[in-house]
């Protein structure tokens, strides 16, 4: 995140800019998230957006990931793998079940689930956890926390955590595309990469772009030998996360 990053988020916090007087815990965070953000990224971030809201574990998942199959939707996750794998189908269908509306109103808005019956949770952790959703331009994320139990939440600082990872999450995918991305695609190989993610077959991409089927099925393997995926879902995967269509 750079100072400009920074301004925005004390703005948008209401952190007035007075060097002169003791920095308040929020105006710390910011600072320290400067930093971190830019230099170690999401993980990072996140544990010290969770030490700030008092939670224990963090989980931060990628939404328009989340009907895939496994738990390639899940970002960055300190909560124990056991814990992710019972509870993640249930934020699929969860997730899936919300309306438009329902996903857009609960922007920053705190929500609190339980863990389920059968499943062990930390010592001295409640069962009940809490959701943050945010929007990071057009891609939406849920920052998921565990809490010690009896813990008292502030729903305020919850809402910042929720801008404040958004800002992280933002300032990460912009490093990671200068930085992962040492290849590029040609023209055609994007096309051919839109229309499978549109569900399009090989005899298909060829009847709209008037090439032949061998040729489309050369571009697509080029796509997957230089995104390293294996699959035509692999690649619309990387596609997705890497903002490619």
């Amino acid at each position: 995140m750079d100072s400009r990053g920074v301004r925005a988020v004390r703005e948008t916090l209401g952190i007035e800019d007075d060097t002169s007087s003791t920095p308040s815990s929020r105006e710390r965070v910011v600072r320290k998230l400067s930093l971190t953000a830019g230099a170690r990224g999401v993980p990072s971030s996140m544990h010290l957006l969770a030490e700030y809201v008092g939670a224990s574990h963090f989980l931060l998942a990628r939404c328009d990931l989340i009907q895939q199959q496994g738990l390639e939707y899940i970002i960055s996750s300190d909560w124990p793998f056991d814990l992710v794998r019972r509870v993640a189908p249930e934020i699929a269908s969860n997730y899936a079940r919300s309306t438009e509306l329902d996903k857009c109103l609960s922007l920053f808005a705190p929500t609190f689930s339980l863990v389920p019956d059968d499943t062990p949770v930390p010592d001295n952790i409640s069962r009940q956890y809490c959701s943050l959703s945010l929007c990071v331009g057009r891609t939406r994320y849920m920052l998921l926390l565990l809490f010690s139990e009896g813990l008292i939440l502030s729903q305020e600082r919850l809402r910042e955590v929720g801008l404040l990872a958004a800002y992280a999450v933002s300032s990460s995918d912009r490093r990671e595309v200068r930085t992962e991305r040492d290849f590029e695609l040609t023209e055609r190989e994007l096309e051919c990469l839109f229309w499978i993610a549109e569900g399009k077959t090989s005899d298909e991409i060829a009847t709209i772009l008037g090439i032949s089927r061998n040729t489309i099925n050369n571009y697509i393997t080029s796509v997957m030998r230089k995104t390293g995926t294996k699959t035509r879902s692999e690649a619309i995967a990387y596609a997705v996360r890497h903002n490619l269509v």
